[in-house]
């Protein structure tokens, strides 16, 4: 009886995707596995070297300006992001107020950096939304295009900074400056591909993994990439103030990219340890522990943990509310 399926490298035969193959999973958990271990003993390695008296001297030691400074771009930073679910407002047809909108976003982004993207960015949304009387298709529809605008903004700020000035890496990283700049270049070009796809493609629906994706205009791709890279530039400049005047801000904006990924692939909350191991990994020397360590607490303080404190006050003030207007 002959076989309905073509043999391996006929001309019938169905090339299987490579996240498809049977062993692509292990694969991928190994190699997170491994990834988390190489942080983990970063973070060991550091942590025994730090003097805890001399991090508490240096955060005594900041200026109220400086606090200020970096308080104001955290502010504005937030604000910024709230925006994201403005625009995918339009992109998915839906007509909450705009306050609700930029509340929702702010609740989901705070709990989102401090307890991951499934807690904050995900959980919250759906209870939000889904409380506001969205459906769960519009709610996926905001949340993914809410996504993709921050990582494209992510996309361009490290195809710049790769491809015009890479960061110095440890030597046994054995990760040249010409591999930096092939990388920077390729991330630019995955961002420009984006938006000449959105601009001029005739097709506007793709289909992703038996998923339809509706490609947005060019016009709202643009505007994707202009919030969300300033966005990203506006938390870069908030580490550069509280670490200046040790670095420049490119070497603190390519500390904080790295540290994005990172944070990413470990899946740890918030990113904690993780920021740390890497920063001090690539900006120390020339910055001492000390006050390297000082800046990145203030940073967490200002950006994690204070707009998580309002975010929880707003979200409990929203639970109250619902729980009112239904009794």
């Amino acid at each position: 009886m002959a076989s309905d399926v073509a043999p391996r490298g006929a001309p019938g035969a169905r090339r299987v995707p490579l996240t498809q193959r049977p062993w692509w999973p292990a694969v991928k958990r190994t190699g997170s596995a491994l990834f988390f271990a190489l942080v983990l003993w970063l973070i060991v390695r550091h942590a025994r070297t730090v003097k805890w008296s001399e991090v508490g001297a240096s955060i005594a030691d900041y200026p109220l300006t400086t606090l200020a400074g970096a308080a104001l771009l955290a502010i504005t930073s937030h604000a910024l992001y709230a925006t994201f679910d403005l625009l995918s407002r339009r992109y998915a047809g839906h007509d909450l107020p705009t306050r609700r909108v930029l509340a929702t976003t702010f609740i989901s982004y705070a709990f989102n950096l401090n307890f991951g993207a499934l807690v904050g960015g995900l959980a919250f949304r759906i209870r939000l939304y889904t409380r506001q009387g969205l459906d769960a298709a519009t709610i996926s529809r905001v949340y993914g295009f809410s996504m993709l605008t921050n990582w494209l903004g992510y996309v361009v700020l490290a195809g710049v900074v790769g491809l015009l000035q890479p960061i110095p890496v440890p030597e046994e990283w054995s990760i040249g400056v010409d591999a930096m700049r092939l990388v920077g270049g390729a991330l630019l070009a995955a961002a420009l591909g984006y938006l000449a796809l959105c601009a001029f493609s005739p097709k506007r629906t793709l289909t992703l993994r038996g998923h339809d994706v509706h490609l947005p205009s060019g016009r709202m791709a643009l505007l994707q990439l202009v919030l969300s890279t300033a966005n990203w530039a506006l938390i870069g400049a908030t580490v550069y103030v509280l670490l200046q005047p040790h670095v420049a801000y490119p070497a603190a904006l390519a500390a904080l990219l790295a540290a994005a990924v990172a944070g990413v692939l470990t899946h740890v909350p918030a990113g904690l340890g993780v920021l740390e191991a890497v920063f001090i990994t690539l900006l120390s020397p020339p910055v001492a522990q000390s006050p390297l360590l000082a800046a990145l607490l203030v940073y967490r303080a200002v950006y994690y943990l204070v707009p998580l404190a309002i975010a929880a006050l707003l979200y409990l003030g929203f639970e109250l509310r619902l729980k009112a207007s239904a009794s």
